[in-house]
Parts: structure tokens; C-alpha cells; sequence
């Protein structure tokens, strides 16, 4: 008896997360987000991230030539500022690069227009198809052009989240806060730089928090609830903000040698897209994994059970069938004799 006590007892673990309901909600991310392959839609997010890097920059390049094509003095003092930053052969390769961008921008812009829109739309189709996976909702392909179709129209509406993103971020520059403060005459009022720098913090992570809740809330392929995805949009602004810190310092580490400008800024590349990829992921494991949404999630129906009936076919009475027949016949017998004699 003793034994099965034991064995029913719950573990230190249990017990814990039955004490500590923070504790089994992290549990329960970490769990959910292994089960529907967290790091599989990462890795794929990742790839895209880097993959789309090239024709972005040939889009910029393309833009830049047509923008520098129009002004020859603007050419000239870009190249001056070259031959006195960056002397020798170094500064030979920059120049020719640029104009080789002004020669070819038609070019080089359309390729990488084409070339970026592959590789956004494959981002978006990654990110969707993990945020999907995360809330664990059953996902029905549907049509490949119409799929295709919802997936630009959403790049295009976190193109715009971005663009609403970065114009609030740039109310908080320090030359706008700057110039604010000289026209409120508040500069010689004591710790107004530090309240500047609290300030566009807080417009910075406003802005994150708002591009990260969208991205949670809206790109999922099945519709989530508003609240639960604005909480892990928070946790994920403040952890994009703590990447971003640790991204500066490391530059600052590895751009004081040859090899790290060589392959310093590239691996640096693929390790901020993939930390930020598994953080929205963890953080949308987070919101599908509270309790208010466990309760509403997706229950798939249960396997089609199959009925076969059973016929059975006997040839002739059988054992039992006899011996009914002959207790009735018996039976019978007695009956008629009964009634053949009380005639007589």
C-alpha cells in the first residue's frame, strides 16, 4: 500500500508548477514551442531574412544611382570623402561599385525588385505558417495564388507598421527632442537629458511594441485574441530592445579586427535574425499558452470509427433449434392424445 502512495504522490517538479502558475505557463511555452518545431520556422525566417538582404541592397543601390545620376556635385564629394576615408585600392572597389550602380540602375533595380519579392514573400510565408503553428490551429492550404496574394497583401501591411514604427521612433531622435526642448526654452532645466533619453526610449519600445503585437495578432492564418498577442508583443519589444544592445556591443567587439570586418557583420546577421525569430516565436508560444486561450483552442475531431456489421448465416436448426422442435412436437403429441381421449 505504501508503494502505490508513492507512485501517485506528484514529483518536486509537479508540485512546483502546481505552487507556481508563472512557472508551469513557462513550462507549458517551452513544451509547446518544441512540439510544433520552434526552431524549424526559425531557421526557415532566418534564411529568408539573409536571403533578402542582397536585392534589398541592389533596390537601394538602384535608387541611389538614379538619385546621384541627376547630381554630378553630390558624385563628386561622395568620391572625395572616398579617396580621403578609405585610400587605396579599398577606396578604387567603392568607387567602382558605385558607378557601376548609377550605369546599370535600371537594371540592377528591377533584378533586385524581383529577386526581394521572392525572398519577402517566402519571409512572410515562414513567419505566418510559425505564428500559425505557435497557436497550434489547423491550416488548410487552401488556393497557391490566393495564399500567395494574402501574403503580399500582409508584407505590405507590415511594410506600413514598420513605416508607422520608425516614424514614431523618429519623433524621439535626439535632433527632433532637441529642437523641442530649445523651443519650450527647457534646456537649462535640470536632468532634462536624462528625462531625453528616457523619453525616446520609451517612444522606441512604443514603437516595437506595436510592430511585434501586429505581427502576432494579424499574421497568424486563423484569428487570435487581441489581448493575450498586445502581452507577448510587450515581452517581445522589451527582449528586441535588450538584442539590440547586445548587437551594438558586439559590433563594437569584433569591428577592431580585419577577420571581424570581414565575416564579423555577417555572422552577426544570422545570429540577430535567428534570436529574433525564436523570440516571436517563444513570445507567440506564450499568449496561445495561457490558460483563457487553452480553453478556446482548436480540438481536432476524432478518427471516423468504422462499423462493420456480422452476419451469421446457420444451414438447418442446429443443436439448439432441435431440441426446441422436438419439446414442441412432444409437447403437441400430448396435447392431441389429451383431447382424443376427454372425446371419448
Amino acid at each position: 500500500m505504501a508503494g502505490a502512495s508513492d507512485e501517485k504522490k506528484p514529483g518536486f517538479l509537479d508540485r512546483q508548477r502546481a505552487a507556481h502558475p508563472w512557472l508551469d505557463h513557462t513550462i507549458r511555452t517551452g513544451l509547446r514551442y518544441q512540439e510544433h518545431k520552434g526552431d524549424y520556422y526559425a531557421a526557415g525566417i532566418t534564411y529568408f531574412t539573409v536571403l533578402a538582404l542582397v536585392p534589398i541592397l541592389m533596390v537601394a543601390f538602384s535608387i541611389a544611382g538614379f538619385v546621384l545620376a541627376g547630381r554630378p556635385e553630390t558624385i563628386e564629394q561622395i568620391q572625395d570623402a572616398i579617396a580621403e576615408n578609405i585610400p587605396g585600392q579599398l577606396g578604387d572597389t567603392v568607387q567602382s561599385l558605385i558607378a557601376s550602380a548609377i550605369n546599370s540602375r535600371g537594371a540592377v533595380g528591377v533584378i533586385g525588385l524581383l529577386t526581394a519579392s521572392y525572398a519577402g514573400l517566402g519571409w512572410m510565408a515562414n513567419v505566418r505558417d510559425g505564428l500559425t503553428a505557435m497557436w497550434d490551429h489547423p491550416r488548410d492550404k487552401g488556393n497557391f495564388v490566393v495564399s500567395k496574394l494574402r501574403d503580399g497583401a500582409s508584407l505590405l501591411g507590415l511594410g506600413l507598421a514598420m513605416l508607422v514604427s520608425l516614424g514614431l521612433s523618429a519623433l524621439s531622435s535626439g535632433p527632433i527632442m532637441s529642437r523641442l526642448v530649445t523651443l519650450l526654452n527647457m534646456e537649462n532645466l535640470l536632468g532634462i537629458g536624462v528625462a531625453l533619453r528616457i523619453a525616446a526610449l520609451v517612444f522606441a519600445l512604443g514603437a516595437t511594441w506595436a510592430v511585434f503585437t501586429w505581427v502576432i495578432a494579424r499574421l497568424p492564418r486563423e484569428p487570435v485574441t487581441f489581448r493575450s498577442a498586445a502581452q507577448a508583443g510587450l515581452i517581445a519589444a522589451i527582449g528586441f530592445e535588450v538584442l539590440k544592445q547586445a548587437g551594438s556591443i558586439y559590433l563594437e567587439i569584433v569591428l577592431n579586427g580585419p577577420a571581424g570586418v570581414a565575416f564579423g557583420p555577417i555572422l552577426g546577421l544570422l545570429i540577430f535574425s535567428n534570436l529574433t525569430a525564436k523570440l516571436l516565436l517563444l513570445c507567440t508560444a506564450w499568449a496561445a499558452s495561457k490558460k483563457e486561450n487553452l480553453a478556446l483552442a482548436h480540438v481536432p475531431a476524432p478518427e471516423s470509427a468504422t462499423i462493420t456489421p456480422r452476419l451469421e448465416v446457420h444451414q438447418g436448426p442446429g443443436v439448439r433449434g432441435s431440441i426446441a422442435l422436438l419439446g414442441a412436437g412432444i409437447l403437441g403429441g400430448a396435447l392431441l392424445g389429451s383431447r382424443r381421449r376427454a372425446r371419448r
